[in-house]
């Protein structure tokens, strides 16, 4: 199947994200003010409002340099049509970057009477709702209405904020260093759009052909009748989000699963507003299209395997071919490197499309006359079998294809049309697996894009389209999200695929047992594979031998990291073509023909995992296996990882049941082993955990007890294990729920330290059950949020609740997620230190913690409140109510704002708590005389310490 279909009820708009880089974590945290509900003087509060909506605060107080007064003097030179072109131009773009400092541009406008107060009511309004992509196409819409004044004034506005709101302030430098160009530069492009008269007949039948070849999408399934359901492209495609990105090229793990983790990453950035939208008919000729060469630009969109690629690139050719988008290209071209390997001889440019496109012979010298006109799209970089260098090192010739009639190799014919050598002024696009990026490094691309798969609501409506009876889409989805391991993983729509398949028979059965329902990765699989053997088993002789011997080639493929098969590898493995006539072969592998080759690939890179590690299982010698094993694990560029995880799982005996009866009882020496080995490795890795490496090995194995489903094996492998750190490492929504799975089955772990693993709302959900049993929590550095630390309080509330020291230092707490914490605090027993440094506070939100402390439950020894915005005023406050907590013994308010006028309080504060050691009031502005009296207090106390 290639990328996997998506299901959608209505046409979607195909979006795509393009990044901002973001603040770091630390500045960060100090976004959270409130928003005044007044309307002020907008030239000089614009910045404060825009910091408000989530700009950095310390942007606030910047002054504009250089690139604005140059934007300035540019806003100046252009007229009022110039700035109605360039409006028009960035207008998408605009409603997305305004998002996050609407009010400060409305407040403009309503200052310089474009706006009446009705209207800037409305837009704030929403924006107080939460509905800021709502507020910011209001806006825009009133502006364009207005006309040229409103224009200008808004346009004026973005420059004094700029600082505040990082997308304004890159639209800015883009226009800054390119002018009007863009705007030309479509222009031009849509001066090709009139094909020749010529043309026409040839381009009508181009367009036909492409119609015929891409509106429909071919679909095995196992729980219909039909071995193949055909479905319409626009039925069933959905909308997934995409991003810009130029990002590490560098993968040290398994790509599905680094991806997954960046996901999350990115989806929370989204819903803060923080990446850009386009759609895929903005990969050429728009705002964002940046070409280095100015003749022509090329677009490389990248995605892990089944993430929706070649679906993408079917829904934009057939939307070309039908006249929905790209009409500035009088004829698009697209290939599969798949299907190029088979071409191992010299040819030229025009031979390559007359492969293709035989009927277009007659044509072929008028279109290279015109290449502005021309769109080249390459599906799958990744499974090419050619070399494609872009490195510096490289002498051009070496891969130059000066002319489209000059037989070259396949892959100097790519590079020339992607370096622009070839057709200079074309259009190229390419798709690839992240790990193939690298070899686009030095390539002239414009756009870089990466596809990230569904969000929560786009995973419903696939459900929802994938099954007819809406009572079982809703009883899957359910169970989906009810599992952590298997909601993480619907991002990805052949993920999705692979769960409506093997779900759907649990919830459409009148007698169902829920316990049987599957809730690990492993269990799914052996489902999945379970219905293949059972619908389609009769219909080939020894399905078990034909499953290990595909099993086999599985394995090699991973171990090679080679996803596409020919006939040859079929028959090397004593795998017939001839079989593929069976639904049994064609459910475990996909047959692609095309006029050139015949190729075979699993539907899912998953899929070939688990295959291959079914056959590792049921043949290895018994003796080899921990070394097979052991080799496996050892390798640092993670292609093993989910193979391992499913080796791990296929110990289980309710794994191993679903399948024995079609595969004969599991080797009983064989998974004595594994479990053996899976408990010897968690003790090697506990010890070498202190690097990145070792910590992401570490996690590794505690995946492999979590999907061995044994909770004795678990108990003695993690029996004397006391701490768990995995501090620096990137951790998602799974790896939460596998930590969390061995907290709970363990009694030992005091010392949980995750700080700055990149853990979110979501992934602090999957912890969540487990946290309360440990006795040291760190939390810190991660982009927790009120609605995170809401849960940390959750667990605070649990009567059996261990927490003795809890970090939440940098966690992007505000005063209104403070209430919350306040409350769990001053009911809670257990707790002595608590470390709230660098979050958006405030004197309110100090106030409310501060308060809790007064109850006698509350029993917090040492206390962190350093950088979080306290004032003298609030310094008040916290000495009054810090004085009737007698257990307090340690202090930390260094780099706040307290200056001298907080000394008495302070000094008083001091005195009334006789426990008190140690008091941090560093980097704040209180003067000489006023540290002197606070050290003085000293002289009495020998065991007292005030550090200035």
């Amino acid at each position: 199947m290639g990328d996997m279909f998506h299901c959608s009820a209505t046409e979607p708009s195909g979006e795509i994200h393009h990044v901002q880089s973001s603040p770091n974590e630390e500045s960060s945290s100090f976004n959270q003010e409130t928003e005044p509900k007044h309307l002020g003087t907008a030239a000089t509060n614009m910045a404060e409002d825009a910091g408000r909506r989530g700009g950095p605060a310390t942007s606030t107080t910047k002054k504009n340099t250089d690139p604005s007064s140059v934007i300035t003097e540019l806003l100046e030179d252009w007229d009022d049509f110039k700035l109605l072109q360039l409006t028009e131009f960035y207008r998408d773009r605009l409603e997305q970057a305004m998002e996050r400092g609407v009010h400060g541009v409305s407040s403009a406008l309503t200052y310089e009477n474009q706006f009446s107060g009705r209207e800037h009511q409305n837009i704030t309004d929403l924006v107080d709702r939460g509905e800021q992509a709502d507020s910011s196409k209001l806006l825009l819409k009133l502006v364009m209405e207005r006309g040229a004044r409103a224009r200008r004034v808004m346009w004026e506005s973005f420059v004094k904020m700029r600082n505040a709101v990082p997308k304004l302030d890159k639209l800015l430098k883009e226009i800054q260093e390119h002018g009007t160009v863009p705007y030309e530069q479509v222009k031009l492009a849509h001066d090709f759009t009139a094909v020749p008269t010529l043309l026409k007949d040839v381009q009508q039948k181009h367009k036909e052909t492409l119609r015929a070849q891409t509106e429909k999408l071919r679909v095995n399934t196992i729980l219909m009748k039909e071995k193949v359901k055909i479905f319409l492209l626009l039925e069933r495609y959905a909308e997934l989000t995409i991003i810009s990105s130029v990002r590490d090229r560098t993968l040290m793990e398994h790509e599905l699963l680094a991806r997954g983790r960046d996901h999350e990453e990115w989806r929370d950035k989204c819903l803060r507003r923080e990446l850009e939208k386009i759609k895929t008919d903005q990969l050429f000729h728009s705002s964002f299209s940046r070409s280095k060469s100015g003749s022509g630009s090329s677009a490389s969109v990248a995605g892990v395997p089944g993430i929706g690629k070649t679906t993408m690139v079917q829904k934009i050719v057939q939307d070309w071919a039908t006249g929905k988008i790209y009409q500035n290209f009088q004829f698009v071209f697209s290939f599969k490197f798949r299907d190029l390997n088979t071409l191992n001889c010299s040819i030229s440019l025009s031979n390559l499309i007359l492969v293709f496109y035989p009927y277009l012979r007659s044509a072929l010298e008028h279109l290279w006359k015109i290449p502005e006109g021309l769109m080249f799209i390459f599906d799958g970089l990744d499974e090419f079998k050619g070399r494609i260098d872009f490195a510096d090192n490289c002498t051009e010739l070496q891969h130059q294809c000066p002319d489209p009639d000059v037989r070259c190799k396949v892959s100097d014919i790519v590079y020339s049309l992607i370096q622009h050598k070839l057709l200079p002024g074309c259009s190229v696009l390419v798709t690839t697996r992240p790990t193939s990026l690298y070899l686009l490094e030095k390539a002239d691309i414009s756009i870089w894009a990466e596809i990230l798969g569904f969000d929560g609501e786009e995973r419903r409506e696939y459900f929802t389209r994938y099954f007819e009876d809406q009572s079982v889409a809703a009883a899957v989805l359910k169970h989906v999200k009810e599992n952590e391991i298997l909601y993480t993983m619907s991002y990805n729509p052949s993920y999705c695929w692979i769960l409506g398949l093997t779900l759907g028979p649990f919830f459409t059965q009148t007698h169902r047992d829920p316990q049987r329902v599957p809730k690990t990765i492993t269990q799914l699989y052996c489902y999945f594979i379970y219905n293949i053997l059972k619908n389609h088993g009769r219909e080939i002789e020894s399905p078990r031998e034909v499953l290990l011997s595909v099993g086999q080639m599985a394995f090699i493929g991973v171990a090679e990291k080679n996803i596409v098969f020919t006939d040859e590898d079929l028959i090397k493995y004593n795998l017939q073509p001839s079989q593929f006539l069976s639904g049994f072969l064609m459910e475990v592998l996909e047959r692609e023909d095309s006029a050139q080759s015949v190729v075979y690939t699993f539907p899912h890179l998953t899929i070939q995992e688990f295959v291959a590690a079914l056959a590792q299982f049921l043949t290895a010698d018994p003796s080899n296996i921990v070394k097979l094993l052991s080799e496996a694990h050892s390798t640092t560029d993670g292609r093993f990882e989910v193979f391992l995880r499913f080796v791990a799982g296929l110990s289980s005996p309710r794994s191993a049941r679903i399948l024995e009866k079609f595969l004969d009882p599991f080797p009983n020496e064989t998974t004595c082993r594994v479990i053996n080995w899976v408990k010897e490795e968690f003790q090697r890795q506990i010890k070498n955990a202190g690097s990145e490496f070792g910590k992401r090995r570490l996690l590794n194995t505690l995946h492999y007890l979590f999907e061995s489903q044994n909770p004795g094996l678990a108990k003695e492998t993690l029996g004397s294990v006391e701490t768990l750190s995995f501090r620096g490492l990137g951790l998602t929504p799974i790896d939460c729920a596998v930590l969390s799975h061995a907290i709970r089955l363990c009694d030992t772990i005091k010392h949980l330290d995750l700080k700055d693993c990149h853990i979110q709302c979501e992934g602090l959900q999957r912890l969540g059950p487990a946290l309360h049993k440990c006795q040291e929590v760190r939390l810190g550095f991660n982009d927790l949020g009120d609605s995170g630390v809401k849960l940390v309080s959750a667990a605070l509330r649990n009567p059996d609740c261990k927490i003795q020291i809890l970090g939440l230092n940098s966690v992007g707490l505000t005063d209104s997620g403070a209430d919350d914490l306040a409350s769990a605090l001053s009911t809670n027993p257990s707790l002595t230190e608590l470390r709230l440094g660098a979050n958006s506070l405030g004197d309110s939100g100090v106030k409310l913690v501060s308060a809790a402390l007064r109850n006698p439950d509350c029993k917090i020894q040492r206390l962190w409140l350093n950088n979080v915005g306290l004032t003298d005023s609030g310094a008040e406050d916290l000495a009054s109510t810090l004085s009737a907590n007698p257990s307090l013994t340690e202090l930390e308010l260094t780099n706040n704002t307290l200056t001298d006028r907080s000394v008495p309080a302070l000094r008083r504060l001091i005195l009334t708590l006789p426990r008190l050691e140690r008091v941090r009031l560093g980097a704040n502005k209180i003067s000489p005389t006023g540290k002197k009296e606070l050290r003085s207090l000293q002289e009495p106390r020998p065991g007292l310490r005030v550090v200035m």
